[in-house]
């Protein structure tokens, strides 16, 4: 990550940025050279965050259209897969012997992330190694061309994409780094937790106290990262995640949840025929779900904490994958 030590403060002007791209005249004419939307976006950036103009425009100079985004985010949507296809995707050998070795290579810094945050360390790990097989995969794109493509060039979503192209920008001023070095996923989600621009200024840290949050390469500000989003997210240290349960009688699929929100009580499934393996109280807000294992229908209900996994990634799989990565990982380790 390349420090730009001109951008001194959080508002000033990017100064020193020409030196690096060059001048404007003579910056190479990109694909956003001349554009109606960039040039209002500019003007939109120059308005109301301080930005200098002409120095703005030497970005978009060099930012590139990049048709095997558009590929990417218009594809038809797979097969959703069932969880007995989903979950082997992530629950592997070598993604828990990779967790292992991660723990513990970061081990103090985890411990200080589960004291300060309450997120234990294996929630952590796994949340990284899920992303992004612990910095294996953490995407080859420009970051300022991935957010560019789709908040110019994909009207479905253009909004979004400029609102995370605006914080991209703003929190590369705000680390004094230079924008055109920074890389990430086709839709712009960066580092070892795949964190996007709007995630990194609200939840990111400096958890080595070096002055910059560098999620990129330098895996404390990672680790710690991930701690602070879980806590502003809700999670609640020494709480369970999920607890598995039985199911009888012709009224069980009315305890279903629709959507992730943890809608109903453990007493109202408990009418419905839900009996959970664990003591949970009645009044206890969860969300009921069945997934499709190896073995048949399985049905869970997922407490506060799950829910938190599921503000990181919409999806009860996701949130199924890195809970039972995690409980492997502390196996594996032999953590009691």
């Amino acid at each position: 990550m390349q420090v730009m030590r001109g951008w001194v403060t959080r508002y000033a002007p990017w100064v020193g940025l020409v030196s690096i791209l060059g001048t404007t005249q003579d910056a190479l004419a990109g694909d956003y050279e001349g554009s109606p939307q960039v040039a209002e976006f500019v003007g939109e950036m120059t308005r109301d965050y301080g930005f200098a103009g002409e120095q703005l425009m030497g970005v978009f100079r060099e930012a590139e259209r990049k048709q095997s985004i558009l590929d990417a985010i218009s594809k038809p949507a797979e097969r959703v897969k069932q969880w007995n296809e989903y979950r082997p995707m992530f629950i592997t050998d070598a993604r828990i012997a990779r967790g292992v070795d991660f723990w513990r290579q970061h081990e103090a810094v985890l411990a200080r992330a589960e004291q300060e945050y309450g997120v234990p360390a294996q929630v952590i790990v796994s949340i990284i190694g899920v992303e992004t097989f612990f910095g294996r995969n953490t995407g080859n794109y420009r970051v300022i061309d991935a957010l560019s493509t789709l908040g110019f060039d994909y009207p479905p979503r253009a909004e979004f994409f400029r609102k995370e192209l605006r914080e991209f920008l703003l929190l590369a001023r705000e680390e004094q780094v230079d924008p055109l070095t920074l890389k990430g996923s086709y839709a712009g989600a960066m580092g070892l937790p795949q964190f996007m621009p709007s995630s990194f200024r609200a939840y990111a840290v400096d958890f080595d106290g070096d002055g910059h949050i560098n999620i990129w390469n330098n895996p404390d500000d990672a680790i710690g990262s991930v701690a602070s989003y879980f806590k502003r997210h809700g999670w609640e240290a020494g709480e369970p995640v999920v607890s598995r349960a039985d199911v009888r009688g012709e009224q069980v699929d009315e305890g279903l949840t629709t959507g992730i929100e943890p809608v109903k009580t453990v007493g109202e499934l408990r009418a419905l025929g839900w009996s959970s393996h664990d003591a949970l109280r009645d009044d206890m807000p969860v969300t009921a779900f069945r997934l499709e294992g190896d073995n048949g229908p399985e049905y869970w209900m997922g407490l506060k904490n799950f829910y938190a996994i599921t503000r990181y990634n919409r999806s009860v799989m996701y949130a199924m994958a890195v809970h039972q990565l995690s409980e492997q990982l502390v196996q594996a380790r032999g953590v009691k």
